[in-house]
């Protein structure tokens, strides 16, 4: 199992969802766009593609110049029926690649939060092990409309495509599954200043909300990469057969 990992930024470690690929034995490469490595070539290096959060927004072009392809890099991967996975800012350039429109700033959350899933959802191999709602980490501050062609998943008050899939197996999580435990102390290390400028106060609370929401948030979002990872999975077995 091959995975293409697109790196958007420093500091986003898999957590979650390293944990379930190292189950599966997947074999691992890393494009880190952000530091002006080039993308994947085409799809066929590839049995699966993850894009990664990032500080920027969707429709950073000047900054980041590489985004128009990568959207349209995750839309050929979907095109092949391969599994493509997007987190956060990875779910934002999914939806630009289909034509959804970005909404820069008009969702802010930060912090573990209750994500509910729709009646598609609990049908969906995504998040039919989760329950009816979950907690989960959140750190963003866009949003976008949903694609015409994908199936709303989760949602919640703030931001109300938390998940959605185009296709067989294509997803957008707004949400950082990925976070566990380990993760989200990296991040409280690495950002200090960033986060008490957006949510101030929650260092300083930190071990009380910790203790109440960490551990089912890393249940859930374990739940769900391996979801994912089993996607990777029937898509191999898919092009073995034929």
């Amino acid at each position: 199992m091959r995975v293409a990992i697109v790196e958007n930024m420093k500091s986003t470690p898999l957590g979650a969802l390293g944990m379930a690929l190292k189950e599966a034995g997947a074999e691992l490469e890393w494009f880190r766009a952000w530091d002006g490595e080039p993308l994947p070539k085409d799809v066929t290096a590839h049995d699966a593609l993850v894009v990664l959060g990032g500080e920027q927004n969707a429709r950073d072009d000047e900054t980041h110049p590489y985004l128009p392809d990568l959207a349209q890099l995750m839309r050929r991967f979907t095109e092949a029926d391969k599994a493509v996975l997007g987190i956060c800012l990875g779910s934002q350039i999914l939806a630009r690649a289909y034509e959804a429109e970005n909404l820069i700033g008009a969702a802010r959350e930060f912090g573990w939060k209750t994500v509910g899933v729709t009646e598609a959802g609990k049908a969906d191999p995504l998040l039919s092990g989760v329950g009816d709602e979950f907690t989960i980490f959140e750190w963003h501050s866009d949003t976008f409309t949903l694609p015409a062609e994908a199936v709303r998943l989760a949602t919640n008050d703030i931001a109300r495509n938390q998940a959605y899939r185009i296709g067989r197996a294509t997803y957008g999580t707004q949400f950082h599954f990925e976070a566990n435990a380990a993760v989200v102390e990296g991040w409280r290390r690495d950002f200090k200043e960033t986060i008490e400028r957006i949510e101030p106060g929650w260092l300083e609370r930190f071990p009380e909300i910790a203790a109440q929401h960490a551990a089912p948030a890393e249940t859930a979002g374990l739940a769900i990469a391996r979801a994912w990872v089993r996607t990777i999975q029937t898509d191999m077995g898919l092009r073995e057969a034929s």
